[in-house]
């Protein structure tokens, strides 16, 4: 029998971690091999546990700590960014976006594919009476103007106006005075013109303007004075900028007038409206339409000099294009100095151009285009139809119409932008182009030049006589000249007015040529 002690030593041997072991027998090579190759797979299974205790010891602070979750979403982006900044994107392909169509100038690159064709096309048929093929009978305009003949009532009052600007908007002015005159029934003092940086020009009314023909011819209808009379003045020492001055707002209405002004010209009966170009609307009953129609198409004659030397450039116009029966075509052209600055367009003249913009902006316009925050679009002005006609567009768009290279061209203009680079391929395409200067000597020009605005009446004179009118640009030059011209010619004006919108996608087809 086996002892208790002999019992509990077998027991104990058998526990793990006994310091007593049995022996056991010895291992085969075999048993080695595989004994070796279970350790390695251990080993693996060893490193996947320490792994996987890892995460799931973060994974068990995270859930214990539920207030670390909120850091989640920013551990999370900083990685993406870490990661975007140190991945390399060199190799990533490079997106060339072109320009929306129109909204470059590329008017040079299509009258060099061109350029060829148009000095060989040697055609004689005649534009100006082939392209207008729409009958005028029925359809002709008449004058809106009845001379009044009755006795004008007794007056409410003065009225002395300033108007500024150039020639055009001096003329807008005045038209807007008579009108508002006439409809206060109120007299009108001969508008006096303000002195303008830009212009600077010192005329007078009676410098431009028939001063004399002008009361007579709206004697009926407006009264008109060339000056305050004196018991009135004496009241205020003599000095007109002691009187009363309304500031009104831009196109405002006839019941503003009405309302506001009135009442203050009877009680003062003298008044002064300063600065006035624009400040009537265009939407005013026909008794006030036929007021500013009357003064601007019948009244405003100009004076004997300018209305002299511009009949004499009509008539030299006339005697050049004798072959095509004596008519010939006006083009107001915009691209002066001033007008490509004020335009914020980019044409081809690089870095000196835009170095004379940014002159031309502060000179004219101090301050208005580097306001903080004012952002300058020449593309989208381009898309929009905001950019001068270049001379050569316009001798693309004229050329492109059927206007052949014998036809006679009045240009009326200022002076042209960098006039020996712009104007060349327009002297290509019309070797006929005569401007003021051309037809006139510089003692005929003389007593005018020095004044804008006299110079700008000339233009005015031989524009309002030419067969066909182009406009360029829009503004008070074209508006009142195609209104005087349908006056005085009624449906036989013949106008060409472009779309710029249309046009600036046109010149920047590739496949134009």
């Amino acid at each position: 029998m086996i002892s208790q002690v002999e019992r509990d030593l077998s027991i104990q041997n058998r526990l793990p971690g006994s310091d007593h072991t049995t022996p056991s027998p010895p291992t085969s090579p075999h048993l080695c091999r595989s004994r070796s190759k279970s350790s390695s797979v251990s080993g693996q299974q060893q490193s996947r546990n320490v792994a996987h205790r890892l995460s799931w010891i973060i994974l068990s602070v995270l859930l214990r700590r539920q207030g670390i979750l909120l850091f989640a979403p920013i551990i999370y982006i900083s990685c993406m960014l870490f990661h975007l900044h140190a991945a390399s994107f060199d190799a990533s392909p490079i997106i060339h976006r072109r320009p929306a169509p129109g909204s470059v100038y590329r008017s040079p690159q299509v009258y060099a594919r061109l350029r060829g064709e148009i000095e060989a096309d040697n055609t004689t048929a005649d534009a100006i009476s082939t392209i207008w093929k729409r009958s005028y009978k029925g359809v002709e305009w008449k004058p809106c103007v009845n001379m009044s003949t009755g006795v004008l009532p007794e007056s409410n009052g003065f009225i002395f106006i300033e108007a500024n600007g150039g020639l055009n908007q001096q003329r807008t002015s005045i038209c807007n005075a008579v009108a508002v005159a006439g409809y206060l029934n109120a007299t009108l003092v001969i508008p006096n013109f303000h002195y303008h940086s830009i212009w600077k020009d010192p005329s007078k009314f009676g410098d431009i303007y028939d001063e004399e023909y002008f009361i007579d011819t709206l004697a009926n209808d407006v009264r008109v004075v060339d000056t305050v009379p004196e018991y009135l003045m004496e009241r205020f020492d003599y000095n007109l900028t002691n009187v009363y001055n309304f500031r009104v707002k831009a196109w405002a209405p006839t019941s503003y007038y009405r309302d506001s002004v009135l009442p203050k010209l009877l009680e003062e009966k003298v008044i002064r409206i300063s600065p006035f170009a624009n400040r009537l609307s265009f939407d005013a009953p026909r008794a006030v339409q036929r007021f500013r129609c009357l003064a601007n198409n019948v009244a405003l004659r100009f004076s004997k000099p300018i209305l002299t030397q511009g009949e004499t450039l009509v008539n030299k116009m006339k005697g050049l294009s004798a072959n095509n029966a004596g008519k010939y075509v006006s083009v107001h052209l915009r691209f002066e100095e001033d007008m490509v600055a004020f335009s914020c367009c980019v044409f081809d003249g690089g870095d000196q151009e835009k170095q004379d913009m940014i002159a031309a902006r502060e000179r004219g316009w101090k301050g208005k285009f580097t306001k903080p925050g004012r952002v300058i679009r020449p593309g989208a002005n381009r898309l929009n139809g905001k950019c001068p006609l270049t001379p050569l567009e316009v001798g693309l768009m004229l050329r492109g119409m059927g206007f052949n290279k014998s036809t006679y061209i009045f240009l009326a203009a200022g002076p042209i932008y960098s006039a020996n680079r712009t104007m060349a391929p327009l002297l290509e395409m019309f070797p006929n182009l005569q401007t003021k200067e051309m037809l006139a000597s510089e003692e005929d020009l003389a007593p005018f030049k020095n004044f804008s605005s006299r110079m700008a009446a000339i233009d005015y004179t031989v524009c309002l006589h030419s067969e066909v009118f182009v406009t360029t640009q829009g503004g008070n030059f074209p508006h009142f000249l195609m209104g005087h011209r349908r006056y005085l010619f009624g449906g036989h004006s013949k106008t060409i007015r472009p779309d710029k919108r249309k046009l600036a996608v046109l010149f920047d087809n590739p496949k134009l040529g």
